[in-house]
Protein backbone atom coordinates (compact mmCIF):
# COMPACT_ATOMS: atom_id res chain seq x y z
CA UNK A 1 0.00 0.00 0.00
CA UNK A 2 2.48 2.60 -1.02
CA UNK A 3 2.25 5.45 -2.90
CA UNK A 4 3.71 8.43 -4.43
CA UNK A 5 3.33 12.22 -3.01
CA UNK A 6 1.64 12.96 -5.89
CA UNK A 7 -0.77 10.63 -5.60
CA UNK A 8 -1.26 11.53 -2.00
CA UNK A 9 -1.62 15.16 -3.14
CA UNK A 10 -4.24 13.99 -5.63
CA UNK A 11 -6.16 12.21 -3.19
CA UNK A 12 -6.18 14.76 -0.03
CA UNK A 13 -7.51 17.43 -3.10
CA UNK A 14 -10.26 15.24 -3.93
CA UNK A 15 -11.26 15.09 -0.01
CA UNK A 16 -11.26 18.97 0.11
CA UNK A 17 -13.74 19.72 -3.06
CA UNK A 18 -15.81 16.93 -3.00
CA UNK A 19 -16.66 14.94 0.22
CA UNK A 20 -18.75 15.21 2.84
CA UNK A 21 -17.90 14.41 6.42
CA UNK A 22 -19.58 11.34 7.43
CA UNK A 23 -18.37 9.98 3.82
CA UNK A 24 -15.11 10.99 3.82
CA UNK A 25 -13.79 7.53 2.23
CA UNK A 26 -16.33 7.55 -0.30
CA UNK A 27 -13.84 8.60 -3.07
CA UNK A 28 -11.23 6.82 -2.03
CA UNK A 29 -10.33 3.63 -4.06
CA UNK A 30 -9.27 0.24 -1.69
CA UNK A 31 -6.09 1.59 -0.76
CA UNK A 32 -6.96 4.51 0.44
CA UNK A 33 -10.08 3.11 2.26
CA UNK A 34 -7.56 0.99 4.19
CA UNK A 35 -5.32 3.46 5.05
CA UNK A 36 -8.04 5.28 7.41
CA UNK A 37 -8.47 1.32 9.02
CA UNK A 38 -6.36 1.27 11.84
CA UNK A 39 -3.62 -0.94 10.52
CA UNK A 40 -2.41 -4.44 12.78
CA UNK A 41 1.05 -3.39 12.48
CA UNK A 42 2.60 -0.13 12.36
CA UNK A 43 2.42 1.62 9.30
CA UNK A 44 5.22 2.18 6.85
CA UNK A 45 6.70 5.48 5.73
CA UNK A 46 4.86 5.44 2.71
CA UNK A 47 1.68 4.51 3.92
CA UNK A 48 2.46 6.86 6.70
CA UNK A 49 2.98 9.89 3.71
CA UNK A 50 -0.54 8.74 2.60
CA UNK A 51 -2.38 9.29 5.89
CA UNK A 52 -0.60 12.30 6.61
CA UNK A 53 -2.21 13.52 3.50
CA UNK A 54 -5.68 12.63 4.00
CA UNK A 55 -5.42 13.45 7.82
CA UNK A 56 -4.54 17.34 6.22
CA UNK A 57 -7.04 17.43 4.04
CA UNK A 58 -9.86 16.31 6.35
CA UNK A 59 -8.58 19.11 8.43
CA UNK A 60 -8.64 21.95 6.04
CA UNK A 61 -12.02 20.75 5.34
CA UNK A 62 -13.50 20.63 8.58
CA UNK A 63 -11.59 22.69 11.16
CA UNK A 64 -12.32 26.20 9.98
CA UNK A 65 -9.94 29.39 10.91
CA UNK A 66 -6.41 27.94 10.90
CA UNK A 67 -3.63 29.37 12.04
CA UNK A 68 -0.67 30.03 9.78
CA UNK A 69 2.63 30.39 11.75
CA UNK A 70 5.72 31.89 10.18
CA UNK A 71 8.85 28.90 9.75
CA UNK A 72 10.69 29.99 12.35
CA UNK A 73 8.48 30.24 14.98
CA UNK A 74 6.48 26.83 14.12
CA UNK A 75 10.32 25.24 13.86
CA UNK A 76 11.01 26.73 17.75
CA UNK A 77 7.94 25.07 18.83
CA UNK A 78 8.46 21.93 17.14
CA UNK A 79 12.10 22.20 18.59
CA UNK A 80 11.05 23.02 21.97
CA UNK A 81 8.64 19.59 21.81
CA UNK A 82 11.45 17.13 20.98
CA UNK A 83 13.32 18.41 23.47
CA UNK A 84 10.69 17.63 25.96
CA UNK A 85 10.06 14.63 24.20
CA UNK A 86 14.07 13.12 24.87
CA UNK A 87 13.45 13.22 28.54
CA UNK A 88 10.42 10.79 28.54
CA UNK A 89 11.41 7.04 28.51
CA UNK A 90 9.98 5.22 25.69
CA UNK A 91 7.98 8.29 23.92
CA UNK A 92 7.36 5.83 21.25
CA UNK A 93 8.77 7.67 18.45
CA UNK A 94 10.11 5.02 16.79
CA UNK A 95 6.81 4.45 14.86
CA UNK A 96 5.25 6.63 12.53
CA UNK A 97 2.38 8.73 14.77
CA UNK A 98 0.25 11.84 14.65
CA UNK A 99 1.22 14.14 17.81
CA UNK A 100 -0.40 17.28 19.47
CA UNK A 101 2.09 19.90 20.29
CA UNK A 102 0.39 22.90 22.48
CA UNK A 103 2.30 26.51 22.73
CA UNK A 104 0.85 28.20 25.80
CA UNK A 105 2.85 31.30 25.57
CA UNK A 106 0.06 34.02 26.02
CA UNK A 107 1.00 35.52 22.58
CA UNK A 108 0.55 32.66 20.59
CA UNK A 109 -1.76 30.14 22.06
CA UNK A 110 -2.12 27.24 19.52
CA UNK A 111 -2.10 23.79 18.94
CA UNK A 112 -0.19 22.57 16.04
CA UNK A 113 -1.34 18.48 15.05
CA UNK A 114 1.93 17.75 14.12
CA UNK A 115 2.69 14.63 11.84
CA UNK A 116 6.11 12.40 12.92
CA UNK A 117 7.81 9.71 11.06
CA UNK A 118 10.93 8.16 11.79
CA UNK A 119 14.13 9.31 10.09
CA UNK A 120 11.55 12.64 7.98
CA UNK A 121 11.35 15.90 9.31
CA UNK A 122 8.50 16.64 11.59
CA UNK A 123 5.55 17.81 9.38
CA UNK A 124 2.53 20.40 10.92
CA UNK A 125 -0.99 18.97 9.74
CA UNK A 126 -2.38 22.11 10.47
CA UNK A 127 -2.69 24.27 13.74
CA UNK A 128 -5.57 26.35 15.79
CA UNK A 129 -5.99 28.38 18.76
CA UNK A 130 -6.33 27.29 21.95
CA UNK A 131 -6.72 28.82 25.64
CA UNK A 132 -4.59 27.65 28.67
CA UNK A 133 -4.66 28.60 31.76
CA UNK A 134 -4.83 31.86 33.30
CA UNK A 135 -3.10 32.45 36.44
CA UNK A 136 -4.24 35.09 39.19
CA UNK A 137 -7.74 34.01 39.44
CA UNK A 138 -9.12 31.74 41.77
CA UNK A 139 -8.41 28.43 41.59
CA UNK A 140 -6.90 29.08 37.74
CA UNK A 141 -3.26 28.11 37.41
CA UNK A 142 -0.99 27.83 33.93
CA UNK A 143 -1.02 24.98 31.94
CA UNK A 144 1.98 22.47 32.71
CA UNK A 145 4.54 22.39 30.43
CA UNK A 146 5.43 18.61 29.21
CA UNK A 147 4.48 15.77 27.81
CA UNK A 148 1.18 13.82 28.49
CA UNK A 149 -0.16 10.65 27.29
CA UNK A 150 -3.74 9.25 26.32
CA UNK A 151 -3.89 5.95 27.53
CA UNK A 152 -6.25 3.50 28.50
CA UNK A 153 -5.42 3.88 32.05
CA UNK A 154 -7.62 6.66 32.16
CA UNK A 155 -11.09 6.55 30.45
CA UNK A 156 -11.84 9.97 29.67
CA UNK A 157 -15.72 10.88 29.06
CA UNK A 158 -18.07 12.96 27.12
CA UNK A 159 -20.11 16.75 28.67
CA UNK A 160 -23.23 16.47 29.20
CA UNK A 161 -24.05 19.84 28.03
CA UNK A 162 -25.36 21.24 31.12
CA UNK A 163 -24.97 24.70 32.35
CA UNK A 164 -22.97 25.67 35.84
CA UNK A 165 -24.42 28.11 38.19
CA UNK A 166 -23.09 30.99 35.73
CA UNK A 167 -25.30 29.89 32.84
CA UNK A 168 -22.01 28.29 31.35
CA UNK A 169 -22.10 24.86 29.49
CA UNK A 170 -17.57 24.91 30.41
CA UNK A 171 -17.40 21.44 28.38
CA UNK A 172 -19.36 22.27 25.08
CA UNK A 173 -22.31 21.00 24.15
CA UNK A 174 -23.46 17.46 24.74
CA UNK A 175 -21.28 14.72 23.08
CA UNK A 176 -18.06 17.31 23.01
CA UNK A 177 -15.21 14.67 24.00
CA UNK A 178 -12.68 15.15 27.07
CA UNK A 179 -9.36 13.69 26.90
CA UNK A 180 -8.65 13.90 30.25
CA UNK A 181 -4.47 13.18 30.93
CA UNK A 182 -4.77 13.03 35.27
CA UNK A 183 -3.44 14.85 37.87
CA UNK A 184 -0.30 16.60 36.99
CA UNK A 185 2.07 19.67 38.54
CA UNK A 186 1.94 22.80 37.96
CA UNK A 187 3.16 26.78 39.71
CA UNK A 188 0.76 27.80 42.29
CA UNK A 189 0.76 31.56 41.92
CA UNK A 190 -0.27 32.38 45.30
CA UNK A 191 3.10 31.94 46.48
CA UNK A 192 6.65 32.16 45.50
CA UNK A 193 8.26 28.63 44.52
CA UNK A 194 4.85 26.82 45.12
CA UNK A 195 3.34 23.67 43.47
CA UNK A 196 -0.17 22.85 43.06
CA UNK A 197 -1.95 19.07 41.90
CA UNK A 198 -5.11 20.18 38.90
CA UNK A 199 -6.74 17.92 36.61
CA UNK A 200 -5.41 18.40 33.40
CA UNK A 201 -8.23 17.62 30.45
CA UNK A 202 -8.74 18.95 26.87
CA UNK A 203 -11.84 19.92 26.08
CA UNK A 204 -14.22 22.25 23.67
CA UNK A 205 -16.61 24.93 25.81
CA UNK A 206 -19.64 26.87 26.03
CA UNK A 207 -19.99 28.07 21.81
CA UNK A 208 -22.24 31.08 22.66
CA UNK A 209 -20.60 32.58 25.33
CA UNK A 210 -16.57 31.45 25.78
CA UNK A 211 -15.09 29.99 22.33
CA UNK A 212 -15.28 33.30 20.62
CA UNK A 213 -12.45 34.09 23.29
CA UNK A 214 -10.07 30.98 22.88
CA UNK A 215 -6.90 32.34 21.89
CA UNK A 216 -5.47 34.22 24.80
CA UNK A 217 -4.90 31.93 28.82
CA UNK A 218 -8.47 31.74 30.04
CA UNK A 219 -8.60 28.30 31.59
CA UNK A 220 -8.35 26.94 34.84
CA UNK A 221 -5.84 25.32 33.61
CA UNK A 222 -7.35 22.82 31.01
CA UNK A 223 -6.40 23.36 27.48
CA UNK A 224 -9.29 24.89 25.61
CA UNK A 225 -10.03 24.02 22.18
CA UNK A 226 -12.61 24.92 19.21
CA UNK A 227 -15.22 22.93 18.57
CA UNK A 228 -14.76 21.97 15.28
CA UNK A 229 -10.99 20.50 16.25
CA UNK A 230 -12.82 18.42 19.30
CA UNK A 231 -14.85 16.76 16.42
CA UNK A 232 -11.45 16.30 14.39
CA UNK A 233 -9.69 14.34 17.27
CA UNK A 234 -12.39 12.57 18.17
CA UNK A 235 -13.50 11.44 14.65
CA UNK A 236 -10.10 10.49 13.49
CA UNK A 237 -8.96 9.57 16.52
CA UNK A 238 -5.33 11.23 16.47
CA UNK A 239 -4.28 10.99 20.12
CA UNK A 240 -6.69 7.48 20.86
CA UNK A 241 -4.44 5.21 19.62
CA UNK A 242 -4.35 3.55 22.92
CA UNK A 243 -8.15 3.94 23.84
CA UNK A 244 -9.00 1.91 19.99
CA UNK A 245 -6.58 -1.04 20.94
CA UNK A 246 -8.37 -1.12 24.35
CA UNK A 247 -11.86 -0.73 22.80
CA UNK A 248 -11.57 -3.77 21.46
CA UNK A 249 -11.54 -5.86 25.14
CA UNK A 250 -13.08 -2.43 27.06
CA UNK A 251 -16.71 -2.03 26.32
CA UNK A 252 -16.13 1.27 28.19
CA UNK A 253 -14.12 2.49 25.89
CA UNK A 254 -15.83 1.28 23.11
CA UNK A 255 -18.65 3.35 24.82
CA UNK A 256 -16.63 6.10 24.96
CA UNK A 257 -15.43 6.48 21.14
CA UNK A 258 -17.32 7.89 18.32
CA UNK A 259 -19.51 5.37 16.89
CA UNK A 260 -19.10 6.56 13.15
CA UNK A 261 -14.81 7.14 14.06
CA UNK A 262 -12.62 6.35 11.22
CA UNK A 263 -9.32 6.55 13.11
CA UNK A 264 -6.16 7.02 11.30
CA UNK A 265 -3.27 4.48 10.85
CA UNK A 266 -0.58 6.89 12.23
CA UNK A 267 -2.93 7.69 15.71
CA UNK A 268 -1.04 8.15 18.39
CA UNK A 269 -0.75 9.23 22.86
CA UNK A 270 0.82 12.52 22.65
CA UNK A 271 0.19 15.78 23.71
CA UNK A 272 3.05 17.85 23.99
CA UNK A 273 2.55 21.16 26.02
CA UNK A 274 5.70 24.00 25.43
CA UNK A 275 5.71 27.79 26.02
CA UNK A 276 8.20 29.73 23.71
CA UNK A 277 7.76 33.02 25.00
CA UNK A 278 11.16 34.03 26.54
CA UNK A 279 12.00 32.28 30.27
CA UNK A 280 8.35 30.24 29.48
CA UNK A 281 10.78 26.78 30.30
CA UNK A 282 8.69 25.11 32.97
CA UNK A 283 11.12 24.57 35.78
CA UNK A 284 10.33 21.58 36.51
CA UNK A 285 11.89 20.89 32.62
CA UNK A 286 15.40 19.93 32.60
CA UNK A 287 17.78 21.40 29.95
CA UNK A 288 18.64 18.45 26.61
CA UNK A 289 22.09 18.17 25.91
CA UNK A 290 23.95 18.52 22.82
CA UNK A 291 24.20 15.41 21.53
CA UNK A 292 20.21 14.56 22.18
CA UNK A 293 20.22 17.92 20.08
CA UNK A 294 22.18 17.50 17.73
CA UNK A 295 20.06 13.92 17.20
CA UNK A 296 17.02 15.52 16.42
CA UNK A 297 15.79 14.59 12.84
CA UNK A 298 13.94 17.91 13.57
CA UNK A 299 17.58 19.82 11.92
CA UNK A 300 16.94 18.58 8.63
CA UNK A 301 14.04 20.84 8.11
CA UNK A 302 15.98 24.33 8.68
Amino acid sequence: MRHSLAASVVLATAIIAHTPSRAATSLLGPAETQAMAQPAAPPGAGDAQTSLAVLHALMRREVPHQLTLSAGHRQRILDLAWDLLQQVPDAGLDRPQALLVVDRNPAVQALLVVGAIPGKPWEVVGATHVSTGKPGRKEHFVTPVGVFRNTADILGYRAEGTKNENGVRGLGVKGMRVWDFGWQQTDDWRAPGARIDIRMEMHATDPDLLEQRIGRPDSEGCIRIPAAMNRFLDRYGVIDADLEAAAKMDPRFAALLAPDRMPTPIAGTLLVVVDSSAGGRDPAVLPVSRQARAASPLQASR
